[in-house]
């Protein structure tokens, strides 16, 4: 609180300290950090905007940010002395400003091996996609189909070609696959038996709704309808 008894040059002296200080607060309550990849002890950020950066546990920025640990669906960071938990897909810092709302892109970068792997939901139940252009549906391994509650065997029944040779695979709809904020309803997948597929596959029954862009190590997924 000012004194109305100061000199007029220590008021505006004064006043000067205090907007000086109102900018600096409001710069750290307002800066943007996006979790766009995960990896273990790794993640993938942007900073207000910029380019994108793979941060390793105990890393700091410029910015002053750290990188304190790294989950499977975030991370915690420590942003200019605040502690703050991201989640995967354009999360903000909730410290400032209200975010725009993002949920119609999302951005996939590669993991250490070069794939294209991201951390989705089917259903509402967390799972680990590889993106694969070249698969015409979601292609889930039984085991995964059973962890997430998918009473595959009452859809339609067929066989896949692969490179192990054919496989006996079941047809469905999915209700809902999310990526990130990116939210598809009634997708077509197919649910494979045997061992022949270690991961999910995010197919074009997916891909197809997406405008889909590669910059360099990270892909771009834009939803169309």
């Amino acid at each position: 609180m000012l004194k109305p008894n100061l000199p007029r040059r220590d008021r505006l002296q004064r006043i000067a300290s205090l907007a000086l200080g109102l900018l600096v607060s409001t710069g750290v309550s307002a800066m943007d950090v996006n979790v766009v990849g995960l990896f273990p002890n790794k993640a993938v950020v942007q900073i207000e905007g910029g380019a994108l950066r793979t941060l390793s546990i105990g890393q700091k920025t410029r910015d002053d940010i750290v990188l304190l640990s790294v989950e499977r669906d975030g991370a915690t960071f420590d942003i200019q002395g605040r502690r703050v938990a991201l989640a995967l897909g354009h999360a903000r810092n909730q410290t400032g400003p209200a975010a725009a709302d993002t949920a119609d892109s999302v951005m996939v970068p590669t993991d250490e091996r070069g794939d294209l792997v991201a951390d989705g939901q089917v259903n509402g139940m967390p799972i680990r996609f590889a993106v694969d252009t070249g698969a015409t549906f979601i292609t889930l391994p039984a085991r995964e189909a059973s962890r997430l509650g998918l009473d595959y065997r009452n859809g339609q029944k067929t066989v896949m070609e692969t490179a192990n040779g054919d496989v006996l695979a079941y047809r469905l709809k999915l209700d809902t696959v999310r990526l990130g904020k990116v939210a598809v309803h009634n997708v077509d997948a197919v649910v494979t038996e045997g061992n022949s597929l270690p991961i999910a596959l995010l197919g074009m029954s997916f891909l197809n709704r997406m405008d889909i862009r590669r910059d360099g190590a990270i892909m771009t997924l834009t939803k169309r309808y």
